[in-house]
């Protein structure tokens, strides 16, 4: 073997390597958008589909019950209070995409921030709020009953993808119930 041939191998095999490492990239990152839209369909979408848009209504009631309870327990700390906020703030953003859905608002491909209540809230005020906003949630689930958008409607999500209406009040209800999960200091009662 020539000193020529030698050094030509390790470059092929480097060239080789980069581009199969390119190529793994590239599967992961389509495995990345396979493997989210699988956890959409199975978690969010193929659950609402099998429910009437009055039973979604009434698990946002259940789980807003809950929701309640939880923040009513919740110790005044700025952990509590940004919990609460974020919840609040992707309710909201929820609604618009849900108004969306219902002929009453424009589409705006905005982020969630917006919507959510002032810093300075106290927890007495977002526990409030949570409550205001879920009771939004489900009106919006009845008028989602009363005049239902065509088949095949969707909203985008920024980070899902697109969501029918009923994907939507799915979403809205888990989204809660998890991110409730997360208060903690709690009082007794």
């Amino acid at each position: 073997m020539t000193k020529r041939s030698k050094v030509f191998v390790p470059a092929v095999v480097t060239v080789a390597s980069v581009g199969v490492a390119a190529g793994a990239a590239l599967l992961a990152r389509n495995r990345r958008e396979e493997v989210k839209d699988f956890l959409v369909a199975q978690v969010f979408e193929r659950p609402a589909a099998r429910a009437s848009y009055t039973e979604l209504g009434q698990a946002l009631e259940r789980g807003g019950t809950f929701l309640a309870q939880r923040a009513a327990r919740a110790a005044d700390t700025e952990a509590n209070r940004g919990a609460l906020a974020h919840i609040v703030g992707i309710e909201r953003w929820g609604q618009h995409r849900l108004r969306v859905a219902l002929g009453q608002r424009e589409f705006v491909r905005d982020e969630h921030h917006a919507y959510k209540p002032p810093a300075e809230a106290t927890l007495g005020e977002l526990q409030n709020l949570i409550s205001q906003t879920r009771a939004q949630t489900v009106d919006l689930a009845r008028q989602l009953h009363d005049a239902p958008p065509p088949e095949g409607t969707t909203v985008e999500h920024n980070g899902l993808g697109p969501l029918t209406p009923k994907g939507w009040l799915r979403y809205l209800t888990q989204h809660a119930d998890l991110e409730s999960r997360r208060l903690r200091g709690t009082k007794e009662g």
